[in-house]
C-alpha cells in the first residue's frame, strides 16, 4: 500500500509539475501565439486546404460545371498513356537543360566583372545588368518576338542577312524554338543571379585571396581552388531558384508561340493549364501539378546531395 500511495504522489506531483510548466510557457509566449494565429488561418485557407483540395479531386472527373464524378485513379492512368504529356515532360527537362546553367554561369560571370570594378562604375553595371529583371516580362517578350522573327523582318535574321547566312525560323522551327524560350528566360533572370552571387563573392574573406597571390596563384586556379568552392551555398541557392522556376515556365511560351509548333515548346505548367481552365479537367491538372511537385523535388535532393554543403570561411 504505501508503495502504491508513493507512486500515486509522485505521478500527482509530476502531473503538478507539468501544468505548472505549461501554465508558465503559456503565460509566457502568449503573444507569439497570438501573432500566429493568423497567420496559421492564412496558411490553412491559402496553402493547405487547396493541396489537399487538389489530391482529392485527383481522383474525379471535376468540370466545374456539372456534378464531379469519382472515377478513382483514371486521371492517373490517362496521364501514363497521354503522349502529350510525356512531350510536355521532356520539353520542360530540356528547357531545364538550356536555362539552369548558363543563367548560374553568366549570373557568376557579371558578378564578378562588378567585384573587380570601381565603386561607382560597379553600380552602374550592376543596374544595367539588373534592368530585364524588373521590367514588364510582357515588353521583354515582345522585344524578344521581334528580334527573333523568323521572317526577314527579325533582327537577328538581318544580322545574319549581313553576314551572308541563310534565314532562321527560330520561333516557328520546332527545333530552335524551346532554345530560343529559354534564351528569353536567361536574359530575363541574370540579373537576380548576378545579385546573389555578388552577395557571396562579397561574403569570401579577402586574405585567402593574397594568401594565393602570395604563393604565385594564378587566376584561374584562384577561381577553382577558391572561389568556386567557397559559393557552394550560393550555387545550391541559385540552383534550387532556377530549377523551379525553369519547371514552372509559362509566361513565355503562352506568349510567344502557344506550345507550338507541333507542342514543340508546350511545358507541363503550359499543359496543366490548358488541361485545367481551357478544357475545365480540373482532376487531370491535378495530376499534373503533383506530377510536377515530384519532379521539383526529386531534383532539388540531388541538388541538394551535391552542393548542399556548409562552407566554413575560417
Amino acid at each position: 500500500m504505501k508503495v502504491d500511495n508513493t507512486m500515486q504522489t509522485t505521478k500527482t506531483v509530476k502531473k503538478s509539475k507539468n501544468s505548472f510548466s505549461l501554465k508558465n510557457h503559456m503565460a509566457k509566449h502568449a503573444i507569439v501565439y497570438v501573432f500566429m494565429i493568423p497567420v496559421l488561418i492564412h496558411f490553412t485557407i491559402f496553402f493547405l486546404a487547396p493541396i489537399v483540395f487538389s489530391f482529392i479531386i485527383t481522383f474525379f472527373d471535376w468540370p466545374i460545371i456539372g456534378t464531379p464524378e469519382f472515377i478513382g485513379l483514371g486521371n492517373w492512368q490517362r496521364f501514363l498513356g497521354d503522349a502529350i504529356a510525356w512531350k510536355s515532360l521532356k520539353n520542360t527537362l530540356v528547357f531545364s537543360i538550356y536555362y539552369i546553367v548558363p543563367s548560374m554561369a553568366i549570373g557568376l560571370m557579371l558578378a564578378q566583372l562588378i567585384v573587380s570594378q570601381k565603386t561607382k562604375v560597379g553600380n552602374f553595371f550592376k543596374g544595367i545588368f539588373f534592368l530585364p529583371v524588373v521590367t514588364s516580362f510582357v515588353v521583354v517578350a515582345g522585344i524578344w518576338q521581334w528580334l527573333f522573327r523568323g521572317t526577314g523582318e527579325g533582327f537577328i535574321n538581318q544580322f545574319l542577312g549581313m553576314l551572308g547566312l541563310p534565314e532562321q525560323m527560330f520561333l516557328s522551327s520546332s527545333n530552335q524554338a524551346l532554345l530560343v524560350l529559354a534564351g528569353l528566360s536567361i536574359f530575363k533572370i541574370i540579373g537576380s543571379t548576378m545579385i546573389y552571387y555578388f552577395a557571396g563573392l562579397q561574403g569570401i574573406p579577402e586574405e585567402l585571396y593574397e594568401a594565393a597571390r602570395i604563393d604565385g596563384a594564378s587566376k584561374s586556379k584562384v577561381f577553382w581552388k577558391i572561389t568556386f568552392p567557397l559559393l557552394l551555398p550560393i550555387h545550391f541557392y541559385v540552383a534550387v531558384m532556377t530549377t523551379i522556376g525553369s519547371f514552372q515556365v509559362f509566361d513565355s511560351a503562352f506568349l510567344l508561340t502557344s506550345g507550338g509548333p507541333n507542342f514543340a515548346t508546350n511545358t507541363i505548367v503550359y499543359y496543366m493549364y490548358q488541361e485545367g481552365f481551357s478544357a475545365l479537367r480540373l482532376g487531370y491538372a491535378s495530376v499534373l501539378a503533383y506530377v510536377l511537385f515530384f519532379m521539383v523535388f526529386l531534383v532539388s535532393l540531388v541538388q541538394k546531395r551535391f552542393l548542399g554543403k556548409t562552407i566554413d570561411y575560417s
